[in-house]
């Protein structure tokens, strides 16, 4: 760790970003790559040239010797080819060399990356293209060049590739509306701030657990005697062990121009939460992947082990990332900001109908967007919001929302009647009620908190389907509204009939609550409990409709993307149910009968000198019993893997796996977690919880 405490003198040292370009580039060619950044414009070859040697020369003098093309591969994890600038020269000598072709354009081999069907193993062509919207960095002495991954015939085979669009397709449309207002655009951003959870546990416990090495969460582990019960780690003094990781976690990113700026405990033992400032969706992609990359990176350093999965442990809280979601014009002006001017109540509420109705029309698309296995362990489980999606506003908006409904008067807190005609719009208070931390996607004062998403995922699908629902409805609005002969009636008229449409969307109660379900189910809510169940709806219709519509993806692309995700479902259980079996059999198991015989040799001794070993009897067959139940059910487990369909049948195969292997598991790791509460420690195979969760 650095002792240069001066933040603001190595903020953003590490990244090629505006402080860089402007010390190295020409003022034309700055301009020229802020017009491309801002605007989207192609940038010409002689520039891509200049800028890519202003780029080695400021990454030379940062130490990097090698340059990669950064991007997303559909594994939910980054991807990197290293080269070094190198050139060779005649005379047998080196020189350090970079070009624009170079920066602009690579070709990894794509062979071994998913790609759901879109290619064959053997067609090994893919193609990066920068990425100048997100600024280039510097990590273990390499300069990495944000990039779209896409095959040999063009087909995407990354996750930011449809972000970049669809944040294209969602400005294209809220640019039309503000238009409608007298408002001239030339962008609206999406902005995001990724809250991000994760566990820290002692790097010695980590290595004699095969579960959390091969799956990255505990597939066996008895209930400790404390939990998260006192509620005392929540917010607590953090300690002196995991506060010099922050420390130092907090001055890597900030060198990579990454805003973090909270950190505390969260609810479970060992487990923290890290907050950055809000950013342009597509950097804030990049930006929380390196986090979570940094994050292991720095916690090794400290002879620590960062979790990332959504339920490394059972009996406490799993981890989840919240997505704070907005809108903003070139201008600065945050559309979700319900302002105190009536014009702009109305441009708010516009804009807060199309998120309505965008997330009551495509539940499914938002449920599919945080579906996995892991999550699958977290959603629902009164510890995240339920697997049914649902808006809140707070009780004031709700209010505003039924009057304009209804075309009656609404009645502010301080009883001042106002009229709801949209010249005379009442102001809206900002953080009006209390935070609703069950409610899936909530309002709070300026942005939406989609809180369902789990702690390992990338954020850009999630962030694709908002924008792109969003997008959609913004475009139908425009379509009715550009006809209108009277704007100020027919968009009174457009909110009133699409509030009553879709108001079954919002509730402000407690999502935990079993009548909500009852009551989400009368509503005609989706009820997606689990990755199997959600992710057949990728290619309904609608959505086929939408995504081809605003040319996210095409058909094929969407049905990889579902294809991929059955198939990682799938996988994941597998090598979970396998890594299961291999600790029953060397490593539970035969300590269960180890510990069994010298239960049995105590009895004999005992016996030997005339002295009662009843109990040493009872226990023995106690775990005798319990053993040759745990070895029943191993088989019983090795049995379903055995009958597993094939993984090509993808919705059958993660059904079973969903259905039956989950289950046979389950039932497994009862009876060892029984075992585990009868065995001595010393004599247990593994660290268990309550060695993990209170390391010192």
């Amino acid at each position: 760790m650095s002792e240069n405490n001066n933040v603001p003198e190595y903020f953003g040292s590490m990244v090629f970003g505006e402080t860089a370009m402007k010390e190295r580039l020409p003022k034309d060619v700055y301009k020229s790559l802020k017009k491309t950044i801002k605007e989207g414009t192609p940038l010409d070859q002689h520039i891509a040239n200049v800028v890519a040697n202003a780029m080695k020369d400021w990454a030379l003098s940062k130490g990097a010797t090698h340059f990669t093309h950064w991007f997303q591969p559909m594994t939910g994890i980054t991807a990197e080819k290293h080269d070094s600038f190198i050139s060779p020269c005649q005379d047998g000598t080196v020189i350090m060399e970079f070009s624009g072709k170079e920066l602009v354009k690579g070709e990894p081999d794509a062979s071994s990356f998913p790609s759901g069907g879109l290619r064959a193993t053997f067609e090994a062509r893919g193609y990066t293209a920068w990425d100048p919207t997100s600024y280039a960095f510097i990590k273990d002495g390499s300069l990495c060049i944000p990039t779209a991954f896409c095959s040999y015939t063009g087909q995407v085979l990354d996750k930011k590739t449809p972000l970049l669009r669809s944040m294209d397709t969602i400005s294209n449309q809220a640019c039309r509306i503000l238009k409608l207002f007298g408002k001239e655009c030339k962008r609206v951003t999406t902005t995001v701030g990724s809250e991000q959870e994760y566990f820290l546990i002692d790097k010695q416990d980590y290595k004699k657990r095969k579960d959390l090495i091969f799956t990255g969460r505990t597939l066996f582990g008895a209930k400790p005697p404390k939990g998260q019960e006192l509620d005392d780690h929540y917010f607590g003094s953090i300690r002196p062990r995991v506060m010099a990781f922050m420390r130092e976690l907090d001055e890597e990113l900030w060198k990579l121009g990454i805003l973090t700026k909270t950190k505390h405990n969260e609810v479970a033992p060992c487990q923290h939460e890290m907050a950055p400032i809000f950013t342009t969706t597509n950097i804030a992609t990049d930006q929380n992947q390196l986090t979570m990359e940094m994050m292991k990176k720095v916690a090794d350093r400290h002879n620590l082990v960062c979790l990332l999965h959504e339920k490394p442990f059972e009996y406490v809280n799993g981890s989840g990332k919240h997505n704070n979601w907005s809108l903003s014009t070139n201008t600065g002006e945050n559309l979700l900001e319900p302002g105190s001017t009536p014009s702009s109540n109305a441009q708010f509420l516009l804009f807060l109908t199309a998120v309505i109705k965008g997330v009551d029309e495509y539940q499914d698309l938002l449920r599919i967007s945080v579906a996995s296995a892991g999550n699958d362990h977290r959603l629902g489980a009164n510890e995240a919001p339920p697997a049914i999606v649902s808006m809140f506003v707070g009780d004031e908006l709700s209010a505003i929302l039924d009057s304009i409904e209804a075309g009656t008067d609404y009645t502010d807190v301080k009883k001042t009647m106002m009229s709801v005609g949209v010249s005379t719009l009442p102001r809206i208070p900002k953080d009006n009620t209390d935070r609703n931390r069950t409610s899936p996607f909530a309002f709070t004062g300026n942005k939406f908190e989609f809180r369902m998403l789990g702690s390992t995922f990338n954020i850009a699908c999630t962030n694709v389907m908002l924008n792109t629902i969003v997008a959609e409805e913004l475009c139908q609005f425009a379509d009715e509204l550009e006809k209108a002969e009277d704007f100020d009636t027919a968009l009174m008229m457009l909110i009133q009939r699409e509030i009553k449409a879709h108001k079954r969307i919002i509730f402000n109660g407690n999502g935990y609550d079993q009548k909500w379900v009852e009551e989400a189910e009368k509503r005609g809510l989706m009820n997606l409990k689990t990755t199997p169940d959600a992710l057949p709806h990728y290619t309904d219709d609608k959505n086929l409709k939408l995504f081809t519509k605003h040319k996210i993806y095409t058909e094929i692309e969407i049905a990889s993307r579902k294809e991929i995700l059955l198939e990682e479902y799938s996988k994941t259980i597998n090598i979970e149910a396998l890594t299961m079996l291999d600790m029953l059999k060397k490593d539970i198991i035969p300590a269960c009968i180890a510990y069994n015989k010298k239960i049995v040799d105590a009895a004999i001794a005992k016996k030997e000198i005339g002295i009662s070993a009843d109990l040493e009897i009872e226990q023995a067959e106690q775990l005798s019993e319990k053993t040759a139940l745990l070895c029943q059910r191993q088989q019983a487990l090795e049995k379903a893997l055995n009958n597993v369909p094939d993984l090509e049948q993808g919705e059958a195969a993660a059904k079973y796996f969903g259905n039956v292997v989950i289950e046979k598991m389950e039932q497994t790791r009862a009876v060892a977690d029984e075992l585990e509460m009868m065995i001595a420690q010393n004599d247990w195979p593994m660290p268990t919880y309550g060695k993990i969760l209170y390391y010192v």
